[in-house]
């Protein structure tokens, strides 16, 4: 089996040590990589801190090309690359596919607001003292970015960081998720096509027992991590005096109110439950029903997850694959043991075999169970019945999470009163919390983050306003 080399300041390099990727499906062994040496990381975060000059005054052109180069190579290994993230992570080649599709817009977009990131001007005579001033507003990156990703999406959420980065000429490093490397040093194989400068992107390789070295490193003012709230807080309370973005999941909350089309309604929420065996941080874990149409709802909700193929990922139709690992099926199945002996009844699935959990729906969950409280992570949702629009939107308040919620109505009013009141940093109308556009602001309040992702956003995250204040002027 070839091994696959990683990227240190735009080249590929080996290390003294090799790890194995396995399939979540089968174990079968996937792919092997070489795991980069102490040293090689300094020469990486070295590379990226000396770059930093040279990347922000790269021309916009420059970047923009790059990154539309990027978009290009991953439409033309479109199929390559969706069958290494589904041999690799277990997700079905159905989603794979779609998240190469966006990886592709990802990069595009990027590729676009290169090309109109610019300054601004602000008269500044607006006072008789400041007669003759002008201000010329622009941004600029506070320098190399480190970018801690997860295994779920392993191409996309890469992008999402990787791409504002080279947008705003920041140097970046990929620290991949130890699941799912293949995808990222893939990834960075086509970025060593373009003819970004040395030291601008490396992709490293390293355990997670490793990264702290990278995380400490004051070379790299910028951290940003997507994963699990108490890997990015403790990340976060090390480095105090650091700019760091969080993204860190939540239990979405699904409301059907009973003006909603529940056909529809229960199609959605069925499907994007266990989508990607429910491993998304925006995947529906709570279904809060108006109580006039809670039992009309459920009866339409049941036969729809019962109706999804779970099997090989690989295999075209398949809709419900594995979990990333057996120790993550064997977690949830921990979660709903504990609901069901609290005294929840279940209403489809509750089953494991080996890493793929079965589609699974709880209703009468105590308060206190961690499939309420906490993030599944899993194919598992949490039906509960509501009095009406005002108890149903506090339900969806009381988590300490506040990702995106889904409202399904076809009231403006109940619309706006969700937009307004619900704590969270997105809501979706007419649709499951699991929609996402790559160019929309993304991010969430309470325990699921700081910052904000989408390709605009996350320029703007990683760099910093500057005024330069021409005097003397006739305006």
């Amino acid at each position: 089996m070839d091994v696959r080399t990683f990227w240190l300041a735009g080249r590929p390099a080996t290390g003294d040590s090799q790890l194995t990727v396995t399939n979540p499906h089968d174990g079968r062994d996937v792919g092997r990589y070489s795991v980069p040496t102490e040293a090689q990381v300094e020469e990486a975060v070295a590379a990226a801190h000396a770059v930093a000059g040279q990347a922000a005054a790269l021309p916009a052109h420059v970047r923009a090309e790059a990154l539309a180069h990027v978009s290009r190579r991953i439409a033309e290994r479109a199929d390559e690359i969706a069958q290494l993230i589904t041999a690799e992570n277990g997700k079905p080649i159905f989603w794979a596919r779609g998240e190469v599709t966006r990886a592709i817009a990802t990069f595009r977009f990027a590729a676009e607001e290169t090309r109109r990131w610019s300054g601004g001007v602000q008269r500044l005579d607006t006072e008789p003292a400041a007669a003759g001033r002008l201000a010329y507003v622009t941004r600029l990156p506070y320098g190399p970015v480190l970018a801690i990703t997860p295994f779920n999406f392993p191409l996309n959420l890469v992008a999402h960081k990787v791409a504002p980065a080279i947008a705003v000429g920041a140097p970046v490093i990929v620290k991949p998720a130890p699941a799912t490397p293949l995808t990222s040093l893939l990834l960075g194989e086509i970025l060593a096509e373009t003819d970004l400068p040395a030291g601008m992107f490396s992709v490293l390789p390293v355990e997670n027992e490793r990264a702290s070295v990278l995380v400490l490193d004051p070379r790299l003012p910028v951290v940003s991590f997507t994963g699990s709230a108490p890997v990015g807080y403790a990340i976060a309370d090390q480095i105090p005096r650091k700019h760091v973005t969080l993204e860190l999941g939540g239990n979405a909350a699904a409301v059907v109110l009973s003006d909603a089309d529940l056909d529809w309604a229960a199609q959605r929420v069925a499907l994007f439950s266990n989508y990607q065996a429910g491993q998304s941080c925006i995947a529906v874990q709570r279904v809060i029903v108006e109580q006039p149409v809670y039992d009309a709802f459920v009866e339409r909700l049941l036969p729809a997850v019962d109706g999804l193929v779970t099997g090989d990922p690989a295999d075209e139709k398949t809709q419900v694959g594995p979990l990333v690992s057996v120790h993550a099926a064997e977690r949830v199945e921990e979660w709903v043991k504990e609901a069901v002996d609290g005294g929840a009844r279940v209403l489809a699935g509750g089953t494991r075999e080996g890493t793929t959990y079965a589609p699974t729906v709880l209703a009468d969950v105590p308060p206190d169970a961690k499939v309420l409280r906490e993030e599944v992570f899993g194919p598992v949702m949490v039906v509960q019945p509501a009095a009406d629009i005002d108890e149903a939107y506090a339900m969806v308040n009381a988590s300490r999470y506040g990702l995106q919620a889904g409202v399904f109505t076809r009231s403006l009013d109940a619309a706006f009163r969700a937009n307004r009141e619900l704590e969270v940093g997105g809501v979706i109308i007419g649709d499951v919390p699991s929609y996402r556009a790559d160019q929309m602001p993304y991010g969430g309040v309470k325990d699921s983050g700081i910052g904000r992702e989408g390709l605009h956003s996350a320029m703007t995250d990683y760099t910093y306003e500057k005024v330069m204040v021409l005097t003397g002027l006739s305006l």
